[in-house]
């Protein structure tokens, strides 16, 4: 993955993961491990009324590509976690977006 996209990839921004398979759209929760080779971001969407997470490392060969399609202005916490017990409006009202 280009680093200048990884640089992007920060907690609450909405992102699109083109995997081999397909896409997966949804919100950062939460960056892991920095810039190590093992790094990873976790990526939460909302299927058929069903919270799924995907966890995907940065070097991975099946990520073909990743687009950012917003950010917030600003977050306050690296780990996101606590949108998970939270509804859509509810979250949009925390991250500021619209």
């Amino acid at each position: 993955m280009d680093s200048q996209i990884a640089k992007r990839i920060k907690p609450g921004a909405k992102v699109r993961v083109h995997e081999k398979l397909g896409s997966f759209e949804g919100l950062v929760l939460g960056r892991k491990h920095g810039d190590e080779p093992g790094a990873t971001f976790t990526v939460r969407s909302t299927v058929a009324g069903v919270g799924v997470e995907k966890v995907y490392p940065f070097n991975s060969p099946a990520i073909q590509k990743v687009t950012v399609l917003s950010s917030p202005k600003k977050v306050r916490r690296s780990k996101l976690y606590f949108l998970r017990d939270l509804s859509q409006k509810k979250i949009q009202q925390k991250l500021g977006v619209k």
